[in-house]
């Protein structure tokens, strides 16, 4: 059964990170052949917006962010778990393979 991983990117101004955190997370996840949804929380608003269900059945939360998200608190129970791994969206840009292994190493 394919891993699953739901994410959220936010980044500080809401434009080029959050978008490009998210297509570094989506490219190492299909790499990977793990099931994944990004939801974007920048300018634009949030978009692909995560569900409750989602996050449940996920194994692993990524928020690659450097602001605050609205809807933090749906991922207290992975932070609970110890499934939840927080890092900014920059890390993520640089080397998506390190945070994704550091998330599935939790």
């Amino acid at each position: 059964m394919a891993v699953k991983v739901v994410a959220v990117c936010a980044c500080t101004v809401g434009i080029a990170h959050t978008y490009m955190a998210q297509k570094a997370i989506e490219e190492e996840c299909a790499r990977r052949g793990f099931d994944y949804k990004v939801e974007t929380q920048g300018g634009m608003g949030i978009d692909n917006e995560l569900d409750e269900d989602e996050i449940a059945d996920a194994d692993y939360a990524l928020l690659a962010i450097d602001v605050g998200i609205e809807g933090d608190e749906r991922f207290d129970d992975k932070r609970d778990e110890g499934k939840c791994l927080t890092v900014g969206s920059a890390d993520v840009i640089a080397d998506a393979k390190k945070v994704i292994d550091e998330l599935i190493a939790l």
